[in-house]
């Protein structure tokens, strides 16, 4: 029987070679390729066609926009989105934009292996300790009611967690490789969108949905 194909892709290596060897202890799964940012995940998957992606959100190329493309120019691949992330409005936005799977990195081996053959069979697969927090019926009608981060384009995402990351406006402006006049537009409409109307807003915003971490 041929193995399912697997791609990991997550930017901490050590990280990465753990889920690696996790998902080929798996009977009938096995990993075609790893990848270590999100062009580079995009690339693997136009070359290896795997079946399944076991996509981070937080990696160079936001892991929504990698979901986004997966989503739309492969349809046949399956995203599981394995994250730190435990919001509501991540696990709603995901599931939203056609996400199969949502597990925490907190999850057990055997949890992961229980989602990655829940979608392996063509079903969902959300992890108890989110649908516990999640109205997943809600998540299934987003059209009707849409969470503010869940409005966010792959872009804004990005400037807000630059923000929050204290970042200035030309520091930002230069890693993303666009114009201050652009950052600072994507800003006013953070603002707008989420009704936060100060950059200090916007950082506590981030850091209560683990946007980004505060070190300790």
């Amino acid at each position: 029987m041929t193995p399912i194909r697997v791609l990991v892709a997550e930017d901490h290596a050590l990280v990465r070679e753990g889920i690696c060897a996790l998902v080929e202890r798996i009977d009938g799964f096995e990993v075609v390729a790893e990848a270590g940012d999100g062009l580079e995940a995009l690339r693997l998957i136009k070359e290896h066609r795997p079946q399944i992606v076991l996509l981070d959100l937080t990696m160079p190329l936001n892991g929504f926009e990698v979901l986004d493309r997966t989503v739309e120019g492969f349809p046949n691949v399956s995203v599981i989105v394995l994250t730190v992330h435990k919001a509501e409005e991540y696990a709603i936005r995901a599931l939203s934009m056609g996400a199969m799977g949502y597990l925490p990195k907190s999850a057990v081996s055997a949890e992961l292996e229980l989602a990655i053959r829940t979608v392996a069979r063509g079903e969902k697969y959300f992890s108890p300790e989110i649908s516990r927090k999640t109205s997943l019926e809600r998540a299934k009608d987003v059209a009707e009611e849409r969470s503010p981060i869940a409005e966010l384009t792959p872009r804004q995402h990005e400037v807000l967690r630059l923000i929050a990351e204290r970042q200035s406006t030309k520091d930002i402006a230069g890693r993303l490789k666009i114009s201050v006049k652009t950052v600072e537009s994507h800003r006013a409409q953070l603002m707008e969108r989420l009704s936060i109307y100060d950059v200090a807003g916007l950082v506590r915003y981030a850091i209560k949905l683990g946007i980004v971490r505060i070190e300790e």
